[in-house]
């Protein structure tokens, strides 16, 4: 009975993760502070890994910066800052939760965020390839119709398309 109330207590059904694409299986999620979570696992361990070993990605936002120059895959396979700080960027999710919408916005590979501090993206937005975002930049598309960006440098400016 026992058993039976954690798994009520932490398990949380059919919750889509947004990295997956919109028709992605149903998954699980632990939801619960990891110190608690890891005694309903027999012979579970924790495994410290260190800030330089990973970046977390959670969103699509999170994933279009990893994809971007702001970061270096080393020899060793880990993920590096490339630039000064992490970029922020915040993508429309009415348009870029998941993954396979995400992939529509930059179809010629992901523009240059290495001097980004932020980026916002609204509205359905196509980065051409030979893009670069520097320092604070907002793309706004209002017309609900996908519109593509030219290609250029964008620095601390909002673009209208």
């Amino acid at each position: 009975e026992r058993e039976r109330e954690r798994e009520r207590e932490f398990l949380t059904p059919d919750r889509r993760t947004p990295s997956l694409p919109s028709s992605s299986t149903p998954v699980y999620q632990l939801e619960t502070a990891m110190g608690s979570a890891i005694e309903c696992f027999p012979n579970a361990a924790a495994v410290v890994v260190p800030r330089s070993r990973f970046s977390p990605v959670k969103t699509c936002s999170d994933l279009f910066a990893l994809r971007s120059d702001a970061y270096n895959l080393t020899a060793d396979f880990r993920v590096e800052l490339a630039g000064a700080a992490v970029p922020v960027v915040k993508l429309d999710d009415a348009h870029y939760k998941h993954v396979d919408k995400m992939e529509r916005l930059c179809p010629g590979g992901s523009p240059s965020l290495i001097e980004c501090k932020r980026l916002t993206v609204r509205g359905p937005v196509i980065f051409a390839g030979s893009t670069a975002i520097k320092g604070e930049c907002e793309i706004v598309n209002d017309t609900g119709e996908p519109k593509e960006l030219p290609p250029g440098t964008y620095e601390d400016q909002t673009v209208e398309l």
